[in-house]
């Protein structure tokens, strides 16, 4: 087996964000040398990996040169030059996930074709190269209100997502490639987190409750384990594992669904990384998601997914009124919680729903923890001085 681990193995990181530093928190346990590729020199990676690159992720020269100087390639945001990645996987060089699957999950139409084509239960949609296409759709009566628009590209933390309820709500769209989706009445939505590794050894995080903003359309609260029965988790995790051994997916897969009204699980989309569902583990289980992804490209042995304890996260973003230079108001009264753990991303400019940290509360009762993480969302202010 390679040596990984105090050695001149460096592994190449796509992303300098707050998923790149937590999972820098890790390789630096496992004394793992690091080099990351960012486009801002303010990343929160900066200063803490082994080198630091400054460069565009989707422009194929800063991805192919950076790509040659390392002897494995991650990422932490998906939205990277796919023709680079696919020509060093040519040249020899390990790449995970691989280029191929970030391909299908860089555009949401091409997962939903991907879905139909595997049989993974999806909600129906329909494909528009641009606008006018979706407008002529409507006039038309093939498409009806309401419905769920998403851009095929480039969409995260709720940007490029909107249901559009009437032709009001059409007027700001952008001409973009899009898709849309029949508005689905659910009970819940859910997230399943799955590693695997070369070797093909696969490990299921348990399946976690998501509780939405309702205006910015993000994450607030990830609850674990989910408050639904244990027929509808197993049915989740079933659902999860058939996506990613469909795609023979090697790292970490985060699966978003939603749980119908009538029980059915249907996947909306995944991410190929660790995920805003799985910062719990941090705290709350033996193996947090960033040691399983450094397990799962490595080969490595995969480590135990269960929770030591009920968790939950509470994203902090920057408040509406509130932009320049960050100020975590009331961090000491959170502080002074049991079982309550913050983690600051390292932006140093706030402005509104911008991720910021989140927080993690772990108690040995759901409901209890929840209580308090309504008392930390309530109590903590991300602001500017």
């Amino acid at each position: 087996m390679k040596n990984y681990f105090s050695s001149n193995f460096t592994l190449g990181v796509l992303g300098g964000g707050q998923l790149g530093k937590m999972l820098l928190a890790e390789t630096h346990k496992f004394d793992i040398q690091t080099a990351i590729l960012d486009s801002n020199k303010n990343a929160p990676c900066a200063q803490i990996c082994n080198r630091f690159e400054l460069g565009d992720l989707l422009d194929f020269e800063a991805v192919y040169n950076f790509g040659k100087t390392v002897d494995l390639l991650t990422i932490e945001i998906e939205n990277v030059n796919i023709e680079a990645l696919e020509q060093l996987e040519k040249e020899g060089l390990p790449i995970f996930p691989k280029p191929e699957n970030l391909r299908i999950i860089q555009s949401k139409a091409k997962q939903k074709d991907f879905y139909i084509d595997h049989k993974i239960p999806t909600a129906p949609f329909s494909y528009f190269a641009y606008l006018e296409e979706l407008h002529h759709s409507i006039e038309n009566d093939i498409l009806i209100f309401p419905f769920v628009w998403k851009a095929a590209r480039f969409g995260y933390d709720g940007n490029g997502v909107k249901i559009v309820r009437s032709f009001a709500d059409l007027e700001n769209l952008p001409n973009v490639e899009c898709i849309t989706e029949l508005l689905i009445p659910f009970k819940n939505e859910l997230a399943v987190i799955v590693a695997r590794n070369k070797n093909g050894e696969t490990t299921t995080y348990p399946v976690v409750e998501m509780e939405f903003h309702p205006e910015a359309n993000q994450v607030e609260y990830v609850i674990c384990p989910a408050r639904i029965e244990e027929s509808v988790a197993k049915k989740a995790q079933e659902v999860a594992l058939k996506v990613v051994n469909n795609l023979d997916f090697i790292g970490l897969l985060a699966i978003e669904m939603f749980q119908t009204t009538n029980d059915e699980i249907l996947v909306n989309e995944v991410a190929p990384r660790p995920h805003n569902s799985g910062h719990y583990s941090i705290e709350a289980s033996y193996t947090n998601q960033f040691e399983q992804h450094l397990r799962s490209i490595l080969n490595l042995p995969l480590g135990n997914t269960e929770s030591k304890v009920a968790g939950i996260m509470v994203n902090l973003v920057g408040e509406e009124g509130f932009s320049g230079q960050v100020f975590y108001k009331n961090i000491e009264e959170v502080l002074k919680i049991p079982g309550v753990t913050p983690h600051i991303y390292g932006k140093k400019e706030t402005r509104p729903f911008r991720k910021m940290g989140h927080v993690t509360i772990v108690n040995k009762d759901i409901e209890k923890a929840r209580e308090i993480a309504q008392k930390v969302k309530e109590t903590i202010r991300v602001i500017a001085k």
